[in-house]
């Protein structure tokens, strides 16, 4: 478990893990609106060496960035009804392609995801709702 006091921290947890993410490898993001998936995955890019301004992809369901060090996708799956509907998006191309991905609301696609898949769940802490308690499984590091 890693406990994040602030925005600041969560950002830099999400930009260590970006540094050191490698080529196919999928992370996975739950937790409830508000939580700050977003900020962790604008810390990713930017561990990614991303320029761009990263937003939540919520009506585009992907966006793409090839300014870092290897390409980064980042998906929001909070508006698919339906797993099937990724098919339409060429979901594995990306899963089983040459960046890393990271997705928000994974949990909306869990039949999806690969076995090897990073999970990253993040909730706030109900005593103070500045800091979150962050449980990452499938990474040894």
């Amino acid at each position: 478990m890693v406990i994040t006091k602030n925005t600041e921290e969560t950002l830099a947890l999400g930009e260590k893990m970006g540094k050191e993410a490698k080529a196919g490898e999928v992370y996975a993001l739950y937790g409830d609106l508000g939580t700050g998936k977003t900020v962790f995955s604008k810390g990713f890019a930017k561990g990614l060496g991303v320029k761009e301004a990263v937003n939540s992809p919520t009506f585009t369901v992907v966006q793409e960035y090839d300014d870092g060090r290897i390409p980064f996708y980042h998906f929001d799956v909070y508006r698919i009804g339906d797993p099937e509907e990724m098919d339409e998006i060429g979901f594995d191309d990306y899963i089983f392609g040459d960046g890393v991905c990271l997705i928000e609301w994974a949990d909306l696609i869990e039949e999806l995801l690969p076995e090897n898949t990073v999970r990253v769940h993040i909730e706030k802490d109900p005593a103070d709702p500045e800091i979150r308690n962050i449980r990452i499984e499938g990474q040894d590091k």
